[in-house]
């Protein structure tokens, strides 16, 4: 302990004696750094405080979501600082004065850029901060134009959400009504290509009366007219067969007025019948009537006049001669039906060549129209939305701004800390001094007492003589210390002196 109390002792008195080297360097420092600290321009800072409260009532209803409300505030928030309203922050405060030309507009713009902060305390809470430290105004102008940009901030924030939205939201309109007047008619053109389309491919377009339906629907015909055909066919062979077994007359006896020539006159009456239903003479009944007569006529000329027995016509055979005829129509119909039906089946098969081609140009036509249709009716609910959202946000306060905290009017700068500065360059300015003084102390070769003497030259130290003054050295000793302390006192006195000075423009500024 003895040995530690020693060194302060003799650092003490190392820097004693070469104290006015120690007062000359912290004068010097304490000058050098009160003149920097004099030098930092005052930098006054503006605060305030504003609530955003958002009306959720119709949200569900009318599409005014919080959540994008809230993505818009944060929108705003993040574009509040842009270039376009900063340069809007210029124009309307006293930066404006010293604006000349672009590029110092340009420069005002970067200045505020690095000025302002715009926080988010919470969902619905702002707060805006501003400094403003110019040179070439006063402390009281800096104070005045640190609140005037902050109160330009709230109304710009103000003006980007309320008027912004509705701005917003007349232009998407506009361009809505833009785009459904171009749908509208791009619609039109498409159903009038696709009437024009389905008139001039009738019959060959996929769907009731399709080609390939028809198709369908004459091979199902044609087979039931086979059938049919088939069973006519059938019944009239049969017919033709009993026919054939049953004779044409019948003789009744006792009965005069020749046989030959009645059953001649039967006949011709039957061939006219058959020729009045419109049978042709190359008919085989027809030509079996005329061999018939023909006949007749050979044995009518034979048979005597007036003698012989009479035979009258047999109604069995003229019933079966009808039957037969009515059997004949019917083949003949039927099989005209299915050559018809051929025929119209080999004009289709022709055609139906084309239908994949058209089919696939019709679907084409049909998913233009469908796409055209879908987009208008989607930008036509848009457009409702959108213009019934834009009347409740212009007729109901959908986004209340309330100002919490105005912006402040500072009265002592947020930076420099002057005072601080100020004491802080003393204390520094007294250790460069004492630590100067230190220094020179170990490098210059003296040695304070007798043991230092003896420990740096190893050899035993008998003792010491102390140093021993007159008068006249002991009164110019004690001018000396008195100087010494009136200069210490001094820099201590300039030290106040410079917190008065800024306490008294605090004041002013205030």
């Amino acid at each position: 302990m003895n040995g530690l109390y020693d060194e302060f002792r003799i650092a003490v008195h190392s820097v004693w004696n070469r104290r006015w080297l120690a007062l000359a360097v912290a004068w010097g420092l304490c000058l050098m750094g009160w003149l920097v600290v004099a030098l930092i321009p005052n930098s006054y800072e503006s605060k305030a405080r504003i609530s955003v409260e958002m009306q959720s009532i119709l949200s569900d209803k009318v599409g005014v979501d919080s959540r994008e409300r809230k993505k818009n505030m944060e929108r705003v928030q993040e574009t509040l600082a842009s270039t376009i309203n900063l340069e809007k922050v210029v124009r309307g405060t006293a930066l404006n004065e010293s604006v000349a030309s672009d590029r110092e507009l340009a420069g005002k713009v970067e200045m505020l850029r690095k000025s302002i902060q715009i926080k988010s305390e919470k969902d619905n809470l702002f707060e805006i901060i501003a400094t403003s430290s110019a040179s070439n105004l006063s402390d009281a102008e800096n104070a005045v134009l640190a609140r005037d940009i902050v109160q330009k901030m709230i109304d710009i924030f103000v003006e980007e959400n309320l008027s912004g939205d509705r701005d917003e939201t007349s232009q998407t309109i506009k361009f809505l009504d833009a785009q459904l007047a171009q749908r509208e008619k791009e619609l039109q053109e498409a159903e009038q290509k696709r009437v024009q389309f389905e008139t001039e491919n009738l019959g060959l377009l996929p769907g009731i009366g399709s080609i390939s339906q028809r198709m369908e629907a004459a091979r199902a015909e044609l087979g039931q007219i086979d059938s049919q055909l088939s069973q006519a066919s059938a019944s009239l062979a049969a017919l033709n067969g009993q026919l054939s077994g049953t004779p044409s007359s019948i003789a009744t006896p006792g009965v005069g007025g020749g046989g030959a020539r009645a059953q001649l006159a039967q006949a011709q009456s039957t061939l006219a019948s058959a020729r009045a239903r419109g049978w042709t003479d190359s008919h085989p009944d027809i030509i079996s009537m005329k061999n018939e007569i023909a006949a007749l006529r050979v044995q009518a000329g034979k048979e005597p006049a007036g003698g012989g027995g009479y035979r009258t016509p047999n109604p069995a055979y003229s019933s079966l001669q009808s039957m037969r005829a009515e059997r004949q129509a019917s083949v003949a119909a039927l099989q005209a039906r299915k050559n018809a039906l051929q025929a119209d089946m080999a004009q289709l098969a022709s055609k139906q060549t084309l239908e994949p081609g058209i089919a696939a140009e019709m679907s084409r036509i049909n998913r233009d129209h469908d796409v055209l249709k879908e987009q208008y009716n989607k930008l036509l609910t848009d457009r409702e939305q959108i213009k019934l959202r834009g009347q409740v946000e212009s007729e109901t306060d959908s986004l209340k701004f309330r100002v919490i905290d105005p912006p402040s009017s500072p009265r002592s700068p947020a930076a420099p800390n002057r005072p601080l500065l100020l004491a802080l360059v003393l204390f520094v300015g007294i250790g460069g001094g004492v630590g100067t003084a230190f220094a020179m102390g170990h490098l210059q070769t003296s040695y304070p007492t007798a043991a230092k003497l003896e420990k740096a030259s190893g050899l035993p130290v008998i003792g010491s003589v102390s140093q021993v003054l007159t008068n006249a050295q002991r009164t110019m000793r004690g001018r000396k210390l008195r100087m010494f302390y009136g200069t210490s006192g001094a820099l201590f006195a300039v030290f106040g002196m410079l917190m008065i000075v800024e306490f008294i423009q605090r004041g002013m500024v205030a």
